[in-house]
């Protein structure tokens, strides 16, 4: 069975988008442009609209708080000889989008409610090399960095009964720090086979954080009404975004059908974010914390109906990473289905789009080890467009 027209119609109609994941996970860090034969490049852009709402101890309604949010990834791959190839790979690996409304829940003070963007930005470069036309070892540099402005409004933030951490915010700045990746492929393109395990490196942040607050204390917790100014300005604050391990699968099942599985580890057990102000005795709470690691799993079909047209139908899993969880994203994991398509006008060149939905796992949100309010029988929906181009 020939299938060396299906393996290039078919291999790149993975869905442009992740778009969802467990702790700050967003794209999922493929390389499957790398792994493509010849030289190639791709560009696309993904968009989640979560729908996340809950309620609190007090028995408040929780308003939505998901935030939509746009990412982007590109990638060019260069088969320089025979045996070696180049890539550079872009993508927003982690993040977080969260807006709380001012709805009479705690997790707003009357004005303004809790409000979260964190952004990265990742460039992975890649030397392959290839022995025979099967195997494929590789190995490279990563680039990446980290920033955040993060406000925290209302009674959830609180220590003491009462305390309440009034209008707490942090802005981390721009900073890039390095890690690596490196893995290997195994490919038999007459029955579409392509396999690959990579792995990457965790990356110490070193960054640094301007942080302001009003702690109050009303007189019912330690005595005489106090209010307490918090600053520190160029403060340092670590982070250390996770080491992780993708494996991806697929092979032909038919002379217009193959069938694929990419596998997912990340390594958020013990993740913390503690900034100086937080880790303040009067208030000792974490930013960021997450108790677990991270496993995914996305199986699917992709079927090419003509030279022009194919299709792909897939499921997914998230096991999360650990509840309760933090405020930033109160969702623990998911299952998915999702559909995409792919139209290509000519041999060397292709768009697709692919959409799906996401049932989003039940969580209670915590702060300072307390839990202040569940979430339950939340969804996403999620958009994608890639396009990618042979030259």
């Amino acid at each position: 069975m020939k299938l060396n027209k299906l393996c290039l119609a078919l291999t790149l109609i993975t869905f442009p988008l992740s778009t969802m994941a467990a702790g700050l996970d967003r794209s999922g860090q493929s390389i499957s442009a790398f792994l493509q034969p010849g030289n190639y490049a791709e560009a696309g852009l993904s968009v989640l609209d979560p729908t996340v709402e809950g309620t609190d101890n007090n028995g408040n309604a929780v308003s939505d708080m998901g935030d939509d949010y746009v990412f982007a990834s590109a990638a060019v791959k260069v088969q320089a000889t025979d045996k070696i190839s180049f890539g550079l790979l872009y993508d927003q690996p982690f993040g977080a989008d969260a807006q709380y409304g001012v709805d009479g829940s705690i997790f707003n003070d009357g004005s303004e409610g809790t409000n979260v963007k964190v952004r990265t930005n990742n460039i992975t470069a890649l030397i392959g090399y290839q022995p025979t036309e099967n195997w494929n070892f590789y190995a490279g540099p990563v680039w990446q960095t980290v920033e955040a402005d993060i406000s925290l409004r209302g009674n959830a933030y609180s220590k003491a009964p009462g305390a309440t951490l009034s209008g707490y915010n942090i802005q981390v700045e721009q900073k890039d720090a390095y890690g690596w990746a490196a893995g290997f492929a195994y490919s038999k393109p007459e029955i579409a086979l392509k396999a690959a395990i990579t792995y990457r490196s965790e990356i110490k942040h070193k960054a640094f954080a301007n942080e302001t607050s009003q702690l109050y204390i009303p007189a019912n917790a330690i005595g005489n009404p106090t209010v307490i100014d918090l600053r520190a300005i160029d403060a340092p604050v670590n982070a250390t975004t996770p080491e992780s391990i993708n494996i991806d699968l697929q092979t032909g099942v038919s002379q217009n059908t193959l069938v694929f599985a990419n596998l997912r580890w990340v390594d958020w057990n013990d993740f913390v974010v503690s900034p100086k102000l937080l880790a303040n005795p009067l208030i000792n709470q974490n930013l960021i914390d997450y108790s677990k690691d991270q496993y995914s799993a996305t199986i699917g079909t992709s079927h090419k109906f003509n030279d022009k047209w194919a299709a792909t139908a897939a499921v997914g899993y998230d096991s999360g990473a650990g509840n309760p969880v933090t405020t930033l994203g109160p969702t623990e994991g998911y299952w998915s289905v999702g559909l995409g398509g792919q139209f290509s006008p000519a041999q060397n060149y292709f768009i697709q789009a692919g959409v799906k939905y996401f049932w989003l796992g039940d969580a209670e949100a915590q702060t300072g080890g307390n839990v202040k309010a569940s979430f339950e029988n939340n969804y996403a929906l999620g958009y994608g467009m890639k396009i990618g181009y042979r030259f």
